[in-house]
């Protein structure tokens, strides 16, 4: 990568977060400290306007926006890799998401970029497992919603050890994928401690439209 695209990134990198750190700059661009500083130093004699803040990182100004971006080939073509495994990974809410930002994507790729996914779209296909579940009837998109505005969610849970269905409050923290299901990380105000919920066995689920309070000990990441 020359200093010019590897600027250019990191300038793209500056506006996806609302703070970036030197450090993950960095990490990204396996380069050093001093080089990332060298390099934000050169955005703002270009002009860009860059807010750093000394023990926190660099923010842009609000308000500011780069032009269509333009991406490379290989860049495109991993967004239809993308589209098949959000298809089939995802709830209907979340994909249906993901098929409005691809249009959007799509919509500042070159003609050629566009050729390219149309005639590699065919050719990739996640076949079914009899193992995993059909995803699209979980609950994915509420509890992502919720854990984006913190708010509390009321659910009806399965329980796998007793298949007892029960009602919780829960605070939802994060979700992950393992083996056959995606599951959710909440503190459950019935048990007063964090639980793992398995998305497939949330019977019901409502926004309780409740914020997240300090109510309870900050989960520990090992």
């Amino acid at each position: 990568m020359t200093r010019f695209d590897r600027i250019t990134a990191i300038l793209i990198q500056l506006q996806s977060k609302k703070i970036v750190t030197a450090q993950e700059i960095a990490d990204r661009f396996e380069i050093s400290l001093r080089t990332v500083y060298r390099d934000i130093r050169s955005l703002e004699e270009a002009g860009v306007p860059i807010v750093s803040e000394a023990g926190v990182g660099y923010s842009m100004m609000e308000g500011y926006r780069l032009p269509p971006v333009v991406f490379s080939k290989e860049e495109a073509l991993s967004f239809i890799t993308a589209e098949k495994l959000m298809d089939r990974f995802s709830d209907y809410s979340i994909n249906k998401d993901y098929q409005s930002a691809l249009f959007k994507v799509k919509a500042v790729l070159r003609n050629s970029e566009k050729e390219s996914i149309e005639r590699v779209g065919g050719r990739i296909t996640v076949l079914p497992n009899s193992y995993v579940p059909d995803v699209n009837s979980t609950p994915l998109g509420k509890i992502m919603a919720g854990i984006e505005s913190r708010t509390a969610l009321s659910i009806k849970y399965l329980a796998n050890h007793s298949l007892e269905l029960s009602s919780r409050i829960v605070e939802p923290v994060g979700v992950f994928h393992q083996g056959q299901h995606w599951h959710m990380i909440a503190y459950c105000r019935l048990r007063k401690d964090y639980r793992d919920f398995r998305l497939d066995r949330i019977q019901k689920i409502e926004n309780k439209e409740e914020k997240i309070g300090k109510t309870h000990p900050e989960l520990k990441h090992s």
